[in-house]
């Protein structure tokens, strides 16, 4: 693929080596990916076949064997993920492809899953989170915090205003507050959760036991 992007380049009078030279691409949160199981489920992913894979759960420190229909590969925030059936389970998941220690491919056809209740599914909450959106978070951002906010898009069917006095309200649909509420919190005393009230009481708690460790 880089000879034939370079062979494009040439063709356009282009040259890749100095254009190499002169762009950078950072990587920042990027995780320790095994090619060796990437490969194996990219394969099982195009020849539609099923997976037999253990799988790291960080948050409940966990390790589950499980099999899975892959229906499709994810590039995410610099992170591999792979959409799947898990039969285990019997509904749809994303699961990081970092955390599937080990992965066999099986000779038995993939779970077809259709691509619309794909998206509806995978892509109508806020983030890598899948699952059908169920609530809608309402941040207030400050006047100085909104001249960057409000040129970025959080979620495709955002709602947004910018209010008179500078400042900014964003409005984005989730169903799992984990990754939002990550999100809300690095703008640290920028941003304040105004709705719903179980976000604005998690994000209080966090930044309570936040403070709590350097009162401490």
């Amino acid at each position: 693929m880089q000879e034939r992007l370079a062979d494009l380049l040439a063709s356009e009078g282009v040259d890749a080596t100095a254009l190499t030279k002169r762009v950078r691409a950072v990587h920042a949160g990027k995780r320790r990916l095994e090619l060796k199981s990437f490969q194996v489920l990219a394969e099982a992913t195009l020849e539609r076949k099923q997976l037999h894979v253990t799988h790291y759960n960080r948050g409940r420190n966990e390790t589950t064997v499980r099999d899975i229909s892959p229906q499709q590969l994810v590039h995410y925030r610099d992170n591999w993920y792979v959409d799947a059936w898990c039969h285990k389970r019997e509904r749809l998941q994303s699961f990081s492809i970092d955390a599937i220690t080990q992965c066999e491919k099986l000779d038995k056809p993939a779970k077809e899953i259709n691509q619309k209740a794909i998206q509806e599914q995978m892509q109508s909450g806020y983030g890598i989170f899948g699952g059908e959106a169920r609530y809608w978070a309402k941040l207030k951002f400050t006047p100085e915090r909104a001249r960057w906010v409000q040129a970025e898009e959080w979620h495709p069917d955002q709602k947004s205003t910018l209010h008179t006095d500078g400042s900014y309200t964003l409005e984005v649909p989730y169903s799992d507050a984990r990754e939002l509420l990550g999100d809300v919190l690095r703008f640290g005393a920028d941003v304040e959760v105004l709705a719903p009230k179980s976000l604005r009481s998690s994000a209080m708690e966090a930044l309570r036991l936040a403070l709590g460790r350097y009162n401490a």
